[in-house]
């Protein structure tokens, strides 16, 4: 995902300057870390000079002067290319939980891996779980249930490889006896 994709689909909305975008950009994505305005600027020169927004005008309210930021024809063909591809899954199959698993086994033996793996699945759980809370909340926006959805659904997964992952080493101890 880019910044200037995720741009172009807040300014198929309408004319918006950068600060209006920004403040979009993290209404609409509470779970993501909020947009520095050096990087709305900065993706809406990369996009202007690809010819995907254009300068509509420019406002001056006392202050400094506003640009007022559109969106052309090309701009909605590259939204809607980039909208309509998959995302590639991760080419690397490393993740920290693997990664401390391993070290734990390798280094401290496998009663420690173990106690890991269990300390981890603790955690996880407890995370769904307040997760699960959270998204029942009526004044969530559909960004907010979409993100805790998906939170929750990649922490299922973990609990899952968690398990597996103590089963193995309770495996891996057997064989060494």
């Amino acid at each position: 995902m880019t910044t200037g994709h995720v741009l172009l689909g807040l300014l198929s909305r309408g004319q918006q300057h950068g600060y209006d975008l920004k403040r979009a950009h993290d209404a609409a994505f509470p779970s993501a870390r909020p947009i520095a305005p050096g990087q709305v600027y900065t993706a809406l020169e990369r996009a202007a000079s690809k010819g995907w927004v254009e300068l509509a005008a420019v406002e001056r309210d006392g202050g400094p002067d506003r640009r007022v930021y559109a969106l052309t024809a090309a701009g909605r063909a590259e939204l809607e290319r980039w909208a309509g591809s998959t995302e590639p899954p991760d080419a690397l199959l490393s993740h920290p939980l693997a990664t401390r698993a391993t070290v734990a086994m390798l280094a401290l033996g496998p009663d420690a891996a173990r106690a890991f793996l269990d300390r981890q699945r603790v955690a996880v759980v407890d995370r769904m779980r307040e997760l699960t809370r959270t998204k029942t909340d009526p004044a969530l926006t559909l960004g907010e249930r979409l993100a805790t959805d998906h939170a929750i659904a990649h922490l299922d997964a973990d609990v899952r490889w968690l398990e597996a992952a103590a089963e193995r080493v309770v495996d891996l101890t057997e064989e060494i006896r």
